[in-house]
């Protein structure tokens, strides 16, 4: 069995703010709260190869891996793999963005992966730890990316927020 998740979230912001912020790997330690620090080892074209690093988990152990990421800013789409795996046999992440009629973006993360057997976690363990989690990174990046977009001028007025 492997383990997939799927988590969207509305930033009532323009899809390019939406953009430019969160495909800034570099600045994800600012963005991201579990992120201590990331660093971009090598740029190919529209390819980022980099190293994330966490902060230090409830047992002070500290989680790093490489992951390669590639944007398509055609279809609003980012493909990204783990090439260290640590404790995933494999781990891909797909990044769906979708600019919004009523306004704002909507953000989506779609997760496949499969946990290595010596791995501290099952599939469906990570499943649920990514489900709790996602949604929880996903509010603090809208938070972030609103705020900016408010300092900006740019943000954009939810349907609850629409005047009539």
């Amino acid at each position: 069995m492997a383990g997939h998740t799927e988590n969207s979230i509305v930033i009532q912001a323009p899809l390019k703010l939406v953009w430019d912020v969160t495909n800034d790997v570099a600045g994800w330690p600012e963005l991201f709260t579990e992120y201590a620090a990331a660093e971009i080892i090598e740029q190919r074209g529209e390819t980022v190869r980099f190293r994330l690093t966490m902060h230090p988990d409830e047992e002070g152990r500290i989680w790093s891996w490489v992951s390669d990421r590639t944007v398509n800013a055609a279809d609003r789409t980012v493909h990204a793999h783990r090439v260290e795996t640590g404790p995933f046999a494999y781990m891909q992440i797909h990044w769906r963005y979708e600019e919004l009629p009523e306004g704002g973006t909507r953000m989506t993360w779609i997760q496949d992966f499969s946990m290595k057997p010596a791995a501290p976690v099952d599939d469906q363990g990570m499943t649920d730890r990514l489900n709790t989690n996602s949604p929880v990174q996903l509010e603090i990046i809208r938070g972030k990316v609103e705020a900016l977009a408010a300092d900006r001028g740019t943000a954009q007025a939810g349907p609850a927020e629409e005047e009539e």
